[in-house]
């Protein structure tokens, strides 16, 4: 059975990992945070010099190709935040998901360990029901990791959709500020 020793550092390992979590929210949530203050700056300095330009226009077909133009960079602008921000959310992640990872392997562990002794320590006809629990928990074990690893690829396949979504999005709104500066010129 289990020490006061083994308690304690199974109480400090999962004090060490809920605040290693948490240092890695609040980073996150910072860096975010600076980005969001960034892209704000960057956003109003790109609309006031926009603004600017589009007010000088002499002719309506000036007008469109000031737009044009100064639409462009804003959507550059939020394709860039919208990389940024998938990164250092993508990195949290990572890092919850390491943590996650090694606290589930410890725990198991532990478990298994816990499960050995008791049966190794059973008396004699009790060894039954402890030996369906370590199944019962060998099973749960496999369908997590099952999950896990479904849940991962799931992830995968929408951050992916979603890069192709936006990507396709940008190139849609290259193509028609081509088109509508091509027309212009005409």
């Amino acid at each position: 059975m289990w020490t006061v020793e083994q308690c304690k550092n199974v109480q400090a390992a999962g004090l060490d990992a809920m605040l290693g979590l948490a240092k890695q929210a609040f980073d996150g949530f910072e860096k975010v945070v600076a980005l969001n203050l960034q892209t704000t700056k960057t956003s109003l300095a790109l609309t006031r010099e926009g603004v600017s330009k589009i007010l000088s226009a002499q002719s309506p077909q000036e007008l469109t190709e000031l737009q044009m133009e100064w639409l462009q960079p804003l959507t550059d602008h939020a394709l860039t935040y919208r990389h940024q921000l998938a990164d250092i959310l993508a990195a949290t992640r990572a890092e919850f998901a390491k943590v996650a990872e090694a606290q589930y392997a410890a725990s198991r562990g532990q478990l298994q360990d816990f499960f050995e002794g008791a049966v190794n320590n059973a008396p004699s006809g009790s060894t039954s029901p402890l030996g369906a629990w370590q199944e019962a928990i060998k099973a749960t074990t496999m369908l997590f990791e099952s999950m896990q690893s479904t849940t991962k690829q799931a992830v995968e396949v929408a951050e992916g959709s979603f890069n192709t979504a936006v990507e396709a999005a940008s190139r849609g709104a290259r193509r028609r500020e081509a088109q509508t500066t091509h027309g212009a010129a005409k």
